[in-house]
């Protein structure tokens, strides 16, 4: 990139002053600096002259001149799709191609030279405006000085006076034109006359006449204005002020002054640096008598002086919190000044030894005079404030150890930490009367706010969280040797509380065995507060024997433990201790006896176990999740966050409580499903009436508007699994009215199917205000609904849905169709509920237009079966003929060693040859295996109960001919499969008396599992039922198999009448925790999207990863559970979230991950190619996983 030559340099020079002057009149009209830089950076969003300034006009030809070529390039290169991978549509191009170009080394060079040269023309403008202004500003002072003497006379006619030789009389009038003239909206010159007629005036007269407040405020902006002039004149005045100025005002320009840090960016490096370390140098200076003996003399010093002014440090606080100036700071604090430090931790080692009681001191007195007690008090919250702040940032902690007088050993941060929390529980709250201002200095309350600081940055050292956990245990263990038993407990629950809201002070609480227990066992701090906890509830402890349990206390440390058990991991530390009885039992006691306000902070910790699946399951088995549920939609209705330390609203855990149908049917019950509903309609139907409508509001473009997105997501969120749509429109008729009141509201789901999805009459289009917007809305829900299939099935068997969409098409055609969003939608809906397949396997069409001429060149659905386009070949790997392959050479079923090597042997057939295991060749070896596990159970006298939607069967066997895989005449071997499967695993479940519609018969859902199997036999009826019969014998069909634990007998009876399947409680709950660690970006995406990776958990296994995978990756993940284990359908949903994390954070941006989740099959991913990946979560986390699934059959023989 070529330089500037002296030509270019000065007509740019020349083109910037001339921009300068135009916009002139808009800079200095300006009330302050800020706002001045405000209209430069946003010229050209409101200057419409912005792209005619020849200013402008050159930089883009230099621009252009530049790297054109380069941007050109780029634009071929992902036009021609060079292995750049870049999504549809112009915006997204631009995007590609901009973030390339600024990437390039041209666009570097071009910006370094640019800036360069830019500099030199700023530079030599300021030097030009700077002679300028030095010439105007000496006629001016010779013109002042001319009128000096009369100017602020008082018309005295002694003018030989002495009082007049330096400066004049000033009236309270002229005072306060003065203070208008210094106004930060007046001209530079207005403001710079007026600071020069107050420097001529007395500064007793300024300070106290009544305008100095606002006069004040005035010299503080000019002070900090980047005109070097007017800042130093505002400099002169103050300086003249502190030399003539009484004591009681000098606090008043000292504060000013102090605001020069929150500037310092804007001066010169060199002047902060001067200035700080001059301060450091006058703070260091100390007397040689140190810290004597109690009521000796004391000298004072510059320290004590400075505490008095700002007791708590905020000049240090405002040093520290800048990169700028923090940078140097602490450089000067280790090479020159650490003996401050060193003093200041003398000093707090010394208070805290002479000190035992801090109420008589911080008790209000009116007097004029410090006692001595009372200056060292000061000084010990300046020390305490400057180091609590000193050890924030990392290279204040590298200060550390620190060497202080009299003590043989220096102090470590650890030490610190260890001191502060002494402080703490020496020092109770004070007892002097309800004072703010003295809570605020106690020292309970600054050590406290120093250890939440400490504990909010996960960046602190490891070593200072051992030491408040290690601490915090050893005054548990000693509770009657502190002064305030009350305060100290509280003040450790908030402390622990802290530590485990971070990750890695969870970590330690949990694991962290660091600790010794009476019984001399190594335990973590986590069981030592969970016992605490018990004792506390159960009130069994000997130091409350004579006194009321505070509830406070209680609560405080069901906190801590809430904090620990509202996540997957400190759940399955804490879940022996079974605390969901202890807090049940607790709140049962206090609703027995009316104390609201402890119901409440009960019923709130109680809430927190349905964060996770597993807890999920915990608050149903107490009996309380309907309470529960309630008061979260009484804090959801108040827009109130979680808690105090969780800075968000309730609507991860609504949708966790969604998926089960016990959680759902709370939420109904609640008023929850009704707000959600009201909330929705008014902002599809009503609009927000309250406000004033001055343009009409345009026609939005997007299936969703989004002023309704929010309501969308969710209800998405609140139909997500199949077990909401079950108990809120199972066995439930559309009203069909003959007629809809404009007026009338639903307030149900059942209500908006009738009203925004299943239109079937002209009374329910003309009760919409925005039909095709709301209709679209509707469709636009009910295609995310049936993504799932067993919720499609129950609207297809319930209304009908394919012959309504399908009439609504037809009415669509005239001489041909109609392309509309209703119609487009429809036939989205209608392609995806008429096929089955994988992401390579059926095609779906796009919901966008075209431009061009035939704007939707796909086609049109209007009556079954659909049009060839949507069926893709079959997969070739799919029409090779199956036979045996290498893994049943070197096996022998006879011995007891063969899974080992049946299992060595699949891994390496799935590394090398994967497409051979998708048939015949699978399913010879799960015969193998359920031979050498089990034997043939008895079986005879069917007797068929049900009658099975032929919708099922027919969409089954639909994909198995596709696949080549099934006759014809398949579908009535699969219904009769389907009934002897039903058959079967009725006699193996537990009566529940429930108004659940999950209990209301058998499985409400279909077989998959029988379904895929099925295919995987090529429709044989007795070889599926065979194997599915010894299949139900092994651990895996308890995971693989959702039917064959629905309310089974071989469950736990809490765990088979609680409505929540194993899958969900131990499977997904595993998901999310070893997500969190393994794909910590994936989860914390779901988090903000308020989804829950349960949710697709529970989709993707509940169909068996029909419609999301191909055949051949559904037959691996069937013979990848059964063979190398059920902990593997955790390891497998854990890959597929990992392949799918690029995909997850973008459309996290765009706020539809859960749309994306649900109607997106996963593309690319292969079994074979993550397998390696599951056997390394395999060693990480089986014994965990693997014992958990088998501890939920232990009523299996």
């Amino acid at each position: 990139m070529s330089q500037f030559s002296s030509e270019e340099e000065a007509e740019l020079q020349s083109l910037l002053r001339e921009l300068l002057k135009s916009v002139k009149d808009r800079i200095s009209g300006a009330p302050s600096v800020e706002c001045a830089e405000e209209i430069l950076l946003h010229l050209e969003e409101t200057d419409k002259n912005f792209h005619n300034y020849e200013f402008v006009k050159y930089l883009r030809a230099y621009v252009e001149s530049s790297f054109g070529t380069v941007i050109e390039e780029e634009t071929e290169n992902f036009t021609r799709g060079d292995g750049h991978a870049i999504g549809p549509g112009q915006d997204t191009l631009v995007h590609a191609v901009t973030k390339r170009t600024r990437e390039s080394a041209q666009y570097k060079q071009m910006m370094q030279t640019l800036k360069q040269t830019m500099m030199v023309v700023v530079e030599s403008l300021i030097n030009k405006f700077e002679e300028d202004q030095l010439k105007k500003e000496e006629m001016d002072r010779k013109s002042q000085h001319e009128q000096s003497s009369s100017h602020y006379t008082d018309n005295c006619s002694d003018s030989d006076s002495s009082f007049n030789q330096s400066y004049a009389f000033i009236k309270h009038e002229q005072l306060q034109v003065i203070a208008e003239k210094l106004d930060p909206g007046r001209p530079r010159e207005v403001r710079l006359e007026a600071l020069q007629s107050l420097c001529y005036a007395p500064p007793s007269d300024v300070l106290s006449c009544e305008n100095w407040t606002g006069l004040r405020r005035n010299l503080s902006a000019a002070l900090t204005d980047p005109d070097h002039e007017l800042s130093d004149k505002v400099l002169q005045f103050f300086a003249k002020t502190f030399s003539s100025s009484p004591l009681n005002v000098t606090k008043d320009i000292y504060s000013t002054i102090g605001n020069m840090t929150t500037f310092w960016i804007r001066h010169p490096e060199k002047y902060m640096e001067e200035i700080i370390e001059n301060t450091l140098s006058l703070l260091a200076l100390h007397s040689e008598q140190g810290m004597s003996s109690p009521g000796s003399e004391k000298s004072l010093e510059p320290i004590h002086l400075i505490s008095l002014l700002d007791i708590k440090a905020t000049w240090f606080k405002k040093w520290m919190h800048g990169y700028y100036s923090r940078t140097v700071v602490l450089r000067l604090l280790e090479r020159k000044y650490k003996s401050l430090v060193s003093y200041t931790m003398q000093f707090l080692l010394f208070f805290t030894s002479i000190f035992t009681d801090i109420s008589k001191i911080l008790c209000p007195a009116r007097r004029t005079l410090y006692t001595s007690k009372e200056l060292e008090f000061v000084y010990f919250v300046h020390s305490l404030c400057v180091l609590g702040r000193l050890v924030m940032y990392t290279n204040g902690r590298k200060l550390f150890p620190i060497k202080v007088k009299k003590r043989r050993d220096p102090v470590t941060l650890t030490d610190l930490v260890a001191i502060l929390i002494s402080i703490m529980y020496q020092h109770p709250k004070p007892s002097c009367g309800e004072m703010t201002h003295a809570d605020s200095l106690s020292p309970t309350n600054l050590v406290m706010e120093v250890l939440r600081t400490l504990c909010d940055r996960t960046e602190c050292a490891v070593e200072s969280r051992n030491q408040e956990s290690r601490h915090d245990y050893e005054i548990i263990l000693n509770l009657p040797k502190l002064n305030s038993l009350e305060g100290a407990l509280t003040h450790i629950a908030d402390t622990l509380a802290r530590i485990a809201t971070t990750e890695r002070g969870l970590s330690l609480l949990l694991y962290d065995r660091n600790l010794v227990s009476a019984e001399g066992e190594s335990i973590s701090a986590a069981h030592v507060v969970v016992q605490f906890t018990q004792r506390l509830l159960a009130k069994e402890l000997h130091v409350f024997s004579e006194l009321e349990i505070p509830p406070a206390v209680s609560g405080a440390f069901v906190f801590v433990c809430r904090q620990m058990y509202n996540t997957c991991e400190g759940l399955h530390v804490l879940r022996p201790y079974s605390l969901h009885e202890c807090i049940a039992k607790a709140w049962r006691t206090v609703t027995f006896i009316h104390t609201s306000l402890t119901n409440s902070m009960l019923l709130d910790n109680l809430l927190n176990f349905a964060a996770t699946p597993k807890g999920l399951l915990l608050l149903q088995q107490t009996g309380a999740i309907n309470e529960c549920v309630a008061y979260m939609f009484s804090r959801f209705t108040k827009k109130l966050q979680v808690s105090r330390c969780e800075k968000f609203g309730y609507g991860v855990m609504v949708t966790q409580v969604a998926a089960t149908a016990p959680g759902i049917a709370a939420l109904q019950s609640s008023g929850f499903v009704q707000t959600i509903v009201v909330e929705l309609w008014s902002a599809l139907e009503c609009g927000r009436e309250d406000v004033r409508v001055v343009h009409p509001k345009s026609t939005p473009m997007d299936p969703i508007d989004r002023n309704c997105l929010k309501s969308f997501l969710s209800l998405v969120n609140l139909l997500s699994s199949p077990h909401a749509v079950w108990e809120l429109l199972g066995h439930r008729a559309l009203p069909n009215k003959t007629e809809y009141n404009l007026r009338e509201m639903p307030t149900s789901v059942l209500d908006l199917m009738d009203r925004l999805i299943i239109i079937n009459s002209d009374a329910k289009i003309h009760s919409l205000f925005n039909y095709e917007q709301s209709h679209t809305f509707g469709l636009r829900l009910l295609s995310v609904l049936c993504c799932n299939l067993d919720s499609f099935l129950l609207l297809e068997s319930q209304y009908n849905l394919s012959e309504l969409l399908l009439q609504g098409q037809r009415d669509n055609v005239t001489e041909e169709f109609i392309i509309d969003g209703p119609s487009v939608e429809r036939n989205h809906i209608l392609v995806r509920i008429g096929t089955v397949g994988g992401p390579s396997e059926r095609r779906l069409p796009p919901r966008a237009l075209q431009k061009g001429n035939d704007p939707y060149p796909w086609p049109m659905v209007s009556t079954y079966p659909l049009p060839k386009y949507y069926i893709l070949d079959v997969p070739k790997t799919l029409r090779t003929k199956q036979g045996k392959n290498n893994l049943f050479k070197a096996l022998d079923p006879t011995i007891y060693i063969w899974m080992d090597d049946c299992r060595r042997q699949f891994c390496k057939i799935m590394a090398t040859k994967s497409n051979t295991l998708t048939g015949y060749g699978m399913t010879h070896i799960q015969l193998i295996q359920f031979e050498i596990h089990s034997k043939m159970p008895s079986f005879s006298n069917l007797i068929l109960k049900f009658y099975l939607c032929v919708c099922v069967c027919v969409c089954v066997c639909r994909y198995g001919k596709f696949l080549k895989l099934l006759r014809e005449d398949s579908e009535q071997d699969l219904c009769l499969l389907l009934k002897h499967c039903q058959e079967f695993l009725s006699q193996q479940r537990v009566s529940v008396t429930s108004e659940l519609s999950c209990f209301q018969g058998g499985y409400p859902g279909h077989d998959w599992f029988a379904s895929t199997v099925f295919l995987l036999m090529h429709g044989d009826v007795g070889r599926s039922l065979s194997l599915l019969l010894r299949f139900s014998r092994l651990l895996p069909s308890a995971f693989l198999w959702p039917p064959r634990l629905h309310s089974s007998v071989h469950l736990p009876i809490e765990i088979a009448q609680s409505g929540i399947h194993p899958i969900y409680s131990c499977t997904a709950h595993y998901v999310e925790m070893l997500l969190k660690a393994e794909v910590p970006l994936v989860f914390s995406a779901f988090r903000m999207s308020g989804f829950t990776p349960s949710q697709i958990c529970i989709q993707w296994l509940g169909q068996c990863f029909w419609n999301y995978l191909d055949w051949s990756e559904i037959c691996h993940y069937v013979a990848t559970c059964v063979i190398m284990g059920p902990d593997y359908q955790v390891y497998m949903c854990i890959s597929a979230l990992r392949h799918l994390q690029q995909d997850i954070l973008q459309h996290t941006q765009t706020q539809d991950l859960q749309v994306f989740l649900k109607e997106e099959p996963i593309h690319g991913f292969r079994v074979s190619n993550y397998l390696e990946y599951m056997e390394g979560l395999e060693r990480n986390y089986r014994s965990m996983v693997l014992s958990d699934m088998r501890s939920i059959l232990p009523r299996s023989s």
